[in-house]
């Protein structure tokens, strides 16, 4: 059984237009996006979590994340009123994280103060690289200038969390020059950096074409490179892509690496969701937005189809999870968001830990090794 009271849930916002798609994107995002949009789809957000309320019932809401697409097209006033129809409609915790994900683009800058008025106070600003001729290979539609402006405007706006999205690994890169966007972007933070190698992705136009990226050797240059300028910073990597300073980590992703619940809403956002009777249903809503905005706004919206996911897949979408966590998750935390004896987890595990890639289970902890965390992948296979 599942005390889903015990299990912190979180909600997840889809915001799903773009300005232009980028060439590496393989995320659900659409272009055609217009002003006249943003009403019918905040009331059609708001449908969508009237819909699934019988399953998250009264359990509060501990962290909202707004992602796309390019949220920041959305002007204030509508994720202002997203905001307040989500606090009207379910329990916000005292200490809600409110995070939404923003380009650095002159037009949607502007707005920082507007989104901090909403009740905003995170953001992730998708900067990807302070270098020019970087940003043109990736396809984005601002430039370093315009990056170093946003991020002055984001503390000028009052905001105090912020997160720095960066790629390493770009067409062109060498280790001095991944290390001058990463040491400008530690310059510019608030005391969070995602960084994380640019990869080749499935129907994406750079899997078709792809650019010119550096090999091997020069990858493991930028890497430890990097590496040492976070560590040089204070900044600790607390998961394979996310590196903070102390209480500054991103308490809404943390909540997915820690087997949590959350709210899907949104086209073609997921959820997950625990039961009492100890069942994790996953949820998914219809990818192209017409078709969301069609389906939540109907007279009484139904909430999306539930997947019941089976005891094994409660293994390997656990271990997935928690190992990402460079500190892991105690054993017991197993039995307590999936309803299940925590033996099976360390028999699914003798592989990885006869391999000395995670601790034994006496240490009562679930974490890999420091070899395992450099072969993370490896480690992860042996629960599939």
């Amino acid at each position: 059984m599942i005390d889903p009271q015990a299990v912190p849930l979180s909600l997840y916002v889809h915001l799903p237009w773009c300005t232009r798609k980028c060439p590496y994107c393989d995320f659900n995002s659409h272009e055609g996006f217009t002003e006249s949009l943003q009403q019918p789809y905040v009331e059609a957000l708001l449908a969508d979590l009237g819909s699934q309320k019988a399953w998250w019932r009264d359990r509060p809401i501990e962290s909202i994340f707004i992602g796309g697409g390019t949220p920041s097209l959305f002007e204030g006033r509508w994720l202002g009123a997203l905001l307040e129809g989500v606090s009207n409609r379910a329990t916000l915790s005292r200490h809600v994280e409110i995070t939404l994900e923003s380009n650095p683009g002159s037009a949607e800058s502007s707005r920082f103060a507007e989104y901090r008025a909403a009740g905003v106070n995170r953001l992730s600003i998708g900067v990807q690289s302070f270098d020019d001729r970087a940003l043109n290979a990736l396809g984005r539609i601002h430039s370093g200038d315009e990056a170093r402006r946003a991020l002055d405007m984001v503390a000028a706006a009052g905001f105090h969390r912020w997160n720095i999205d960066l790629m390493h690994g770009l067409p062109g890169q060498d280790a001095q020059s991944g290390a001058s966007d990463l040491t400008e972007a530690v310059g510019r933070s608030a005391g969070h950096i995602s960084w994380y190698q640019l990869t080749l992705e499935r129907n994406t136009r750079f899997w078709s074409a792809p650019p010119v990226l550096p090999n091997e050797s020069e990858l493991e240059s930028i890497q430890q490179a990097g590496e040492a300028i976070l560590a040089d910073a204070g900044l600790h990597q607390y998961e394979v892509s996310a590196f903070s300073r102390e209480g500054q980590e991103s308490r809404h992703n943390l909540n997915y690496w820690r087997f949590g619940d959350y709210i899907g809403l949104g086209a073609g956002a997921h959820g997950k969701i625990s039961l009492p009777d100890g069942a994790i249903i996953r949820t998914q809503r219809t990818r192209a937005p017409a078709d969301y905005l069609s389906v939540t706004t109907s007279s009484a919206p139904s909430p999306p189809q539930g997947v019941v996911i089976s005891p094994e897949e409660k293994i390997t979408e656990f271990a997935m999870n928690t190992l990402r966590l460079k500190s892991g998750v105690p054993l017991i935390h197993f039995r307590q968001t999936t309803g299940t004896a925590v033996d099976q987890l360390t028999a699914a595990a003798e592989t990885a830990v006869s391999l000395g890639w995670l601790e034994a289970p006496g240490t009562g902890q679930f974490v890999t090794t420091p070899l395992g965390y450099q072969f993370l992948d490896s480690v992860i296979e042996t629960f599939l």
